[in-house]
């Protein structure tokens, strides 16, 4: 049945049938292509049938069809006209793992965070209006997990307000909102969202107009008592939503006869309650804890992921492990994830600490300011953040904790190029927006080692926030320490000492520098290399002896410009450093948001690599690296 699809036009002409034939073809077509690229499996196997039921009623991409965070896309993909490229899926120049807006006029809009498509649909649909193209229907795809947001009901509330006529499709797939759904539910839903009942309503609420205002509330509080009482409904009917559901999200027979209510009704901003299963149809993930929400690469037959042969631990299971010895210590010591334990390492804490680890949903501002609160009773909170994600929190790290110096502790995890997931993961901005503010700390860990004893120092630092970055994957394989040992704040490290270039790592290039130092000293030119350890305070003393002994010096970091390189410049600038011979030059991501590919091309890229450190330090010197080369300049 796939096989005959070419546009949208051809999955609206099938019959209910042959829709479900289409859908079984979706789902193995996915996980066929899933199991060559990796990627998010479960989350796209739970929408299968509501994604071929939204574009056989809904005419895309004219009606806009919104995925929140978009990781469960992948069928969506497959149905507007990518199928030919699923094998590219999260590879270099290949498709993006989430909705882009570049990709496909079917993706009306790009995500990668949760909680945002209310706010896009909502803006859609009025800009659609005030156009005089109010038949448009805009509808949002928005998972129960996504809704812990607070995002997602200040849009409620504004759409609710403007009784605007949009769409919102909660998918609930963890039944943490409704229990599983049967006959009598589906049916209640059909009936409730048709055109009888509504104009039924619409008469009723004629007929009330004429009534005082106390029994004309009466009335409304009735009508609506009585459609919350067989739907539970009440909070969104609260916001202003007309609320219909709960219903099977994989039996379209339930689907079908709401969702074409829904379109062909005038009803103001309406949600509609799905409940499905994560990776439904593919046993494997059903049976998985994680319904292998994200893999890499599997055997389709066995579900068994490839994996390649660990030679160091994670960044991520050390700061797990590490928090979990110090906590032992200390029993102020609190855990703090939103919505990511596992991919924080929180989980490992959580096992021998599950009364003080708290995981707050997808609500990073919400986590912030809690640990704020924490922070001001005594207690030592670490608020386990990814880079990307923190962003979404920082006027509460300004107004709620550095303004005050509480000292909340931020591990901060994928830092720098995250690879498959792109621009909307990489962990590029943290430094620049941390490293500005009063009373906060910043450190970078070189290796996995310095992050157990980066551990330890935010532990021990009472004196205000402090934030430790490390990026996603293994270490490179150092000896680890028996225990953290705090860190002098603000002191770096001399890692080899030379004459003439002098190379200044902030965070895991320091093994890239060390080699590109090996490079340097076989040209003849003595290297320097040091770990700053901090970027913010910065070790002054140790940075002014490295640009007065030096021809040349380097500043390398994983991040966007305006980070570690710029702080080290401020200083240079002020003390003087810069007005004589020295040459000095700052490596840093790229200034551009990177699409999806793998992390060392990607370092490669921005010449933060080994190669691109050397190749950098013979320009500064007016010099050609593959010119010396070939006149034998090698010492």
């Amino acid at each position: 049945m796939l096989d005959q699809i070419q546009s949208v036009e051809d999955i609206r002409s099938l019959s209910q049938a042959d829709l479900k034939d289409l859908a079984a073809d979706v789902r193995a077509d996915m996980i066929e292509s899933v199991s060559h690229t990796g990627g998010h499996l479960g989350a796209g196997l739970g929408v299968v049938e509501l994604t071929v039921a939204l574009h056989h009623v809904f005419e895309t991409p004219r009606d806009r069809l919104i995925w929140d965070v978009g990781h469960q896309c992948y069928p969506h993909k497959i149905l507007t006209g990518r199928r030919d490229r699923m094998l590219t899926l999260r590879q270099p120049d290949g498709l993006s793992g989430f909705t882009k807006r570049a990709e496909s006029e079917f993706d009306p809009f790009g995500a990668g965070h949760s909680s945002t498509s209310i706010s896009a649909g909502l803006g859609m649909k009025v800009a659609s209006d005030l156009s005089g193209e109010d038949e448009r229907n805009v509808i949002a795809v928005i998972g129960d997990g996504a809704m812990s947001a607070g995002m997602a009901y200040e849009a409620m509330n504004n759409a609710g307000a403007l009784d605007s006529r949009l769409i919102v499709i909660l998918n609930d797939n963890d039944m943490s909102i409704a229990p599983p759904t049967g006959a009598m539910s589906a049916y209640l839903a059909r009936l409730i969202s048709g055109k009888t009942f509504l104009s039924l309503r619409d008469i009723g609420k004629q007929l009330t107009e004429g009534l005082p205002r106390f029994f004309k509330e009466k009335a409304a509080k009735a009508e609506e008592f009585a459609r919350s009482f067989v739907t539970g409904g009440t909070l969104f009917e609260e916001l202003g939503f007309y609320y219909v559901g709960p219903i099977d999200g994989h039996n379209l027979d339930h689907l079908l006869p709401v969702l074409k209510n829904v379109r062909d009704s005038a009803q103001g901003p309406v949600l509609i309650h799905v409940v499905t299963q994560k990776g439904k149809g593919y046993e494997p993930a059903e049976n998985a804890a994680d319904k292998y929400h994200g893999v890499g690469k599997f055997d389709v037959i066995t579900g068994t992921q490839q994996k390649a042969p660990s030679n160091a631990p994670s960044y991520t299971k050390v700061f797990g492990q590490s928090l979990s010895k110090e906590a032992a210590k200390d029993d102020k010591i609190v855990a703090i994830t939103a919505a990511m334990p596992s991919g924080t390492g929180v989980d490992i804490f959580e096992k021998d600490f599950p009364d003080r680890t708290f995981d707050v949903g997808i609500a990073e501002q919400h986590a912030v300011t809690f640990a704020a609160g924490m922070a001001c009773e005594g207690y030592k909170p670490f608020c386990a953040i990814y880079s990307t994600f923190l962003q979404r929190a920082y006027d509460q790290v300004v107004h709620d904790v550095a303004i005050q110096n509480l000292p909340v502790r931020f591990p901060i995890d994928r830092a720098g190029y995250v690879g498959a997931d792109g621009a909307t993961h990489a962990g590029s901005f943290d430094v620049g927006f941390l490293a500005s503010l009063p009373n906060m700390v910043v450190m970078a860990a070189s290796d996995e080692a310095e992050l157990v004893h980066m551990v330890a120092t935010a532990a021990a630092h009472d004196d205000g926030p402090i934030a430790f970055r490390y990026p996603r994957g293994e270490g490179v394989g150092v000896d680890m320490p028996e225990a953290g040992v705090p860190l002098e704040i603000g002191k770096g490290r001399m890692i080899k000492e030379g004459s003439k270039i002098a190379i200044l790592s902030f965070g895991t290039r320091l093994s890239e520098a060390l080699l590109a130092a090996e490079k340097l000293d076989g040209y003849g030119l003595s290297t320097s290399v040091a770990d700053a350890r901090f970027a913010k305070p910065l070790d002054k003393e140790m940075i002014l002896k490295l640009a007065g002994e030096h021809d040349v010096l380097l500043t390398i970091e994983e991040g966007a410009t305006g980070g570690f390189g710029s702080q080290v410049l401020h200083i240079l600038a002020n003390e003087g450093a810069l007005d004589g011979s020295l040459k000095i030059r700052s490596l840093t991501m790229n200034d551009e948001y990177t699409d999806h590919g793998k992390p060392d091309v990607m370092y490669a890229g921005s010449s933060l690599d080994a190669d691109g450190i050397v190749k950098t330090v013979f320009e500064a010197l007016g010099r050609d690296v593959n010119e010396a080369a070939e006149a034998g300049e090698i010492a």
